[in-house]
């Protein structure tokens, strides 16, 4: 009997002891921005669920180097510095050039990727090949880009900024934009494929992208140095550069390997057809199947934090209406200026200010948290007027009557004023509940990826701005309906006109 059980015994002790010895991997978790785009990191054309790009196999190789877990964190662009300082994430890699003053902030580690800006015009266009050709002309390029820098510097040249690259070389093939200078790795995956478009002109700058560090990790700064020493030794980091069309000259030159490329770009090749495929309807309408999983998940974060914020604004606003005109100075004077700060100020800076900048003061709250104070601070000020509307308009004789009939003033509020007050301003504040809804979209920024941020990710892989957006539209539509229709019901429930007093109702059933 023991003899039988031996090789079983024998099994589960070593895969005990094998469990038991495998070291607990750290975590790498590093910040970019999926709508960048390709060839950076971008949604797979395949699976939509997933994020691809060479920045991914990056710091999938470094993390396999330093024996760690890398787990991806989204974050806007322009907020990734900040939000590497606060701690949401170990690193940044995102195309990320290394200048100066970014030096100020963060620290870099060794280059990973050396390019260039490149010249894009229309295939019909001849005279430009150089940034001196650009005077007089009109150029566009990315917000906050080191391109940005230097057409700014060059001077006589019309600079338009954009948030996506998309959008720039539509405008250049459409004739809006003279050229568009930017990265080489954009301009070969978003300029290049265009029939329309051509480079032109040799290399413009140099420029060398590296990995954001905070200054306080610099035990991490030397392991991912020494991990990408020896990606680069080992001949992973070419192999990567490769499988996306990216081994160029320069990047040659840095590393020393000047031996010519013979693998194919599997990947950039993949990316290509993948876009330039053309598709049935039928093929077209599960495409578009295959999207709802992820714009689902955006419309559900959306509803979730859009319910809880106007519960969150309903209530203080209340509060901050009473206390306004029901409770002496300095009490009603604070809340005149929270209802005049709020609405006298942008959301979307106040998003900026509790999410990046409470943090100075030692108040760190996470994407969720900060999202919902954000929205329901502002909305608050908005319900507070809406109140304040609603009970004015109570004629003043309710309030001297419950006095004179022995009620106290919270009560005479309580049970005569608010309840007709709140019946009355139900068709603002389901308006108000509507552009919250749409408001929410603003939250992006502090890495929060809701329906309009899952809807940007998908457009800008797929240059799908019209179907997929219908399908965003057609969400937000779903999500609100419900809502408007309630507070119609609720309306109406509690309309005055529509409702006859009990003795109305008897006397009606009398005759």
């Amino acid at each position: 009997m023991i003899k039988n059980f031996s090789p079983i015994l024998f099994l589960l002790l070593l895969a005990a002891s094998a469990f038991a010895q495998t070291p607990s991997q750290k975590i790498l978790r590093w910040g970019a921005d999926a709508e960048g785009g390709a060839p950076y990191i971008f949604q797979d054309p395949v699976n939509p669920s997933r994020v691809i790009g060479f920045e991914v196999d990056l710091v999938e190789a470094l993390a396999a180097e330093m024996n760690r877990q890398a787990e991806f964190v989204q974050n806007q662009w322009d907020g990734l510095i900040p939000g590497l300082q606060r701690g949401n994430y170990d690193i940044v890699v995102n195309g990320l050039e290394i200048t100066e003053d970014r030096k100020a902030e963060i620290d870099f580690s060794e280059p990973y990727y050396i390019t260039y800006e490149q010249l894009t015009v229309r295939k019909n266009t001849f005279d430009i090949t150089s940034l001196a050709d650009c005077k007089g002309k009109i150029v566009g390029t990315l917000k906050f880009s080191l391109a940005h820098r230097i057409l700014e510097a060059e001077g006589g040249i019309e600079v338009r900024s954009y948030e996506g690259q998309i959008n720039a070389y539509e405008d250049l093939a459409n004739g809006r934009l003279d050229a568009v200078l930017m990265d080489y790795p954009i301009a070969l995956y978003y300029g290049r494929p265009n029939p329309n478009l051509k480079f032109s002109g040799t290399p413009i700058s140099q420029m060398a992208y590296g990995i954001g560090i905070r200054k306080e990790d610099k035990q991490l700064l030397n392991e991912i140095n020494v991990a990408l020493e020896k990606l680069a030794q080992s001949g992973k980091l070419r192999e990567i550069f490769e499988r996306w069309a990216l081994w160029t000259p320069p990047m040659a030159e840095f590393l020393g390997d000047r031996e010519p490329s013979t693998a194919s770009p599997v990947s950039y090749e993949a990316y290509l057809k993948a876009m330039g495929l053309e598709r049935t309807w039928k093929e077209k309408f599960f495409q578009y199947a295959g999207y709802l999983p992820l714009l689902a998940q955006g419309a559900l974060k959306t509803l979730e934090l859009s319910v809880l914020a106007m519960m969150m604004a309903v209530a203080l606003g209340l509060l901050i209406a009473l206390m306004r005109l029901y409770t002496p100075p300095p009490f009603s004077q604070l809340a005149l200026a929270f209802v005049e700060i709020m609405r006298g100020t942008p959301l979307l800076i106040q998003l900026y200010f509790i999410y990046y900048g409470l943090p100075n003061i030692g108040i760190k709250l996470d994407p969720f948290p900060a999202a919902l104070l954000g929205l329901g601070l502002n909305y608050a000020a908005y319900e507070a007027e809406n109140y304040r509307a609603g009970i004015l308009s109570i004629p003043r004789s309710q309030m001297e009557a419950a006095l004179a009939l022995g009620m106290t003033r919270l009560q005479s509020l309580r049970h005569i004023i608010v309840p007709q007050a709140m019946r009355l301003v139900l068709p603002p504040v389901t308006n108000d509940f509507i552009s919250l809804l749409k408001d929410s979209s603003l939250v992006s920024i502090i890495t929060m990826v809701e329906l309009t941020k899952a809807y940007s990710q998908l457009a800008s892989t797929y240059y799908d701005y019209f179907g997929i957006g219908l399908l965003a539209a057609a969400m937000y539509f779903l999500i609100g309906l419900p809502f408007v229709r309630l507070a119609r019901f609720a309306e109406n429930y509690f309309s005055f006109d529509k409702r006859l007093p009990a003795p109305a109702k008897v006397a009606e059933a009398a005759t």
